[in-house]
């Protein structure tokens, strides 16, 4: 059995969804076949915390995310998907980190991304949910976060409409000009697109194509916020410093009993939260990434259950209010996925190994917030239209140059 598409997707999260939106609607490419054994928007997209944020700490990334804004806000006047300028707030309680803070305004400002760094008084005077050890922060007004599943659902519908299609089965081969898929049909395609998220490494390889992938687990939890601790207009507020949880003796020794040590000592920076859902929802979103535990991607994820407890302990350093729940934690439910990255945490957009092979793929933490403007910019590559001068910070080949390659140790990441 065979087919034909002018172009073929392989994954159905939100990075192969929003290539074929550019593809089939803004570049008019007729037919776009999705590949993906998986319902759309699973696995990885729908375990998002649905933020963006324009704060990088390089120029490409910053101008890449500004082109992913401009779009969601182009895209917001055909549809409600529920997009705020809520913003980012990182907060200190140490005078030097915060004067570190004040120099990055300044170098990221420069860069293309705005931020506004507040003393304490200001910034109390704004959060006073925060803690009275604050010393001040940094505001990040280009920054905030929508409904990406409503929002990646349309883009599917409309791309449906001009001309996509969606196939449940599974990529089983990579040829010059063809893909196989699991039902035995051969599809013949100048283009494939490698979008499966933290299956790309080995998608790619059937193309060989060796990406310098690797991933790395991160839970989230969402609990409800009876008690109304946190205001719902309150920012995604991040505090910037390592910490020690408040564990009482007897907690401590039954910990070390357990084996869980890494909960003991110094615990790592960007302990984060945001309000989840409308006016009227109790839900808050939280992550705390502590494990640093980086392995080839299985389902279902290792799971913590401590997890809820441990990152309520931390935020409630920053955010005291939180105590009320120490004697008994509020309902929670723990999920997650998979922060499938480069090195130096940039993603993979463009060209790459054998004649029509592309990647998009690489999106780390930050896959819903990219999304729009790497499809973009995909779609400029497979279609010949300009291309913006970041293109080349994005492709695969960068590795080659030696020059790139000896900055990338001393590259910050701008990961949460």
């Amino acid at each position: 059995m065979s087919r034909s598409a002018d172009v073929v997707v392989v994954g159905a999260g939100i990075a192969g969804i929003s290539a074929a939106y550019h593809l089939s609607v803004r570049h008019q490419v007729g037919n776009v076949l999705i590949v993906d054994p998986r319902p759309p928007l699973t696995l990885t997209s729908d375990k998002s915390t649905e933020c963006y944020r324009n704060w990088w700490p390089n120029a490409p990334m910053v101008s890449l995310m500004n082109r992913s804004i401009d779009i969601f806000e182009e895209l917001a006047t055909e549809f409600d998907f529920g997009l705020n300028r809520n913003g980012y707030l990182f907060v200190t309680g140490e005078d030097e980190t915060l004067a570190a803070m004040g120099r990055q305004v300044g170098e990221i400002t420069s860069l293309g991304a705005g931020a506004e760094a507040l003393g304490r008084d200001e910034l109390l005077t704004r959060h006073p949910f925060l803690t009275e050890t604050a010393v001040g922060g940094v505001a990040v007004p280009r920054a905030g976060w929508f409904r990406a599943q409503d929002l990646g659902q349309w883009m599917l519908d409309r791309a449906r409409e001009a001309g996509s299609s969606l196939s449940s089965e599974a990529v089983t081969a990579i040829g010059p000009g063809r893909v196989g898929l699991s039902d035995g049909t051969t599809v013949s395609t100048p283009t494939v697109i490698v979008a499966a998220g933290p299956l790309s490494k080995e998608v790619a390889a059937m193309a060989g194509v060796r990406l310098p992938l690797f991933s790395e687990l991160h839970l989230k939890v969402a609990f409800r916020d009876h008690l109304g601790v946190i205001p719902r207009k309150a920012p995604m507020t991040i505090w910037a410093d390592t910490q020690r949880i408040d564990w009482s003796e007897e907690e401590r020794e039954e910990l070390a009993r357990m084996g869980r040590t890494d909960v003991l000592g110094e615990m790592p920076i960007y302990c984060h939260f945001r309000p989840e859902g409308g006016a009227d929802s109790p839900y808050v979103l939280a992550l705390w990434e502590y494990h640093d535990r980086i392995l080839d991607p299985v389902w279902p994820i290792p799971g913590d259950d401590l997890y809820p407890e441990v990152v309520m302990r931390g935020l409630t350093t920053m955010v005291p209010g939180l105590s009320a729940y120490s004697d008994r934690l509020p309902e929670s439910f723990v999920d997650g996925g998979y922060y499938t990255k480069t090195v130096e945490n940039r993603p993979l957009v463009g060209p790459a190994g054998p004649e029509g092979i592309h990647l998009l793929c690489a999106f780390s933490g930050f896959g819903i917030m990219v999304s729009a403007a790497a499809a973009d910019l995909l779609a400029a590559h497979i279609t010949g239209s300009e291309l913006p001068d970041y293109a080349n910070a994005f492709l695969l080949s960068r590795y080659d140059d030696p020059d790139y390659a000896a900055t990338i140790e001393q590259a910050e990441s701008g990961q949460l």
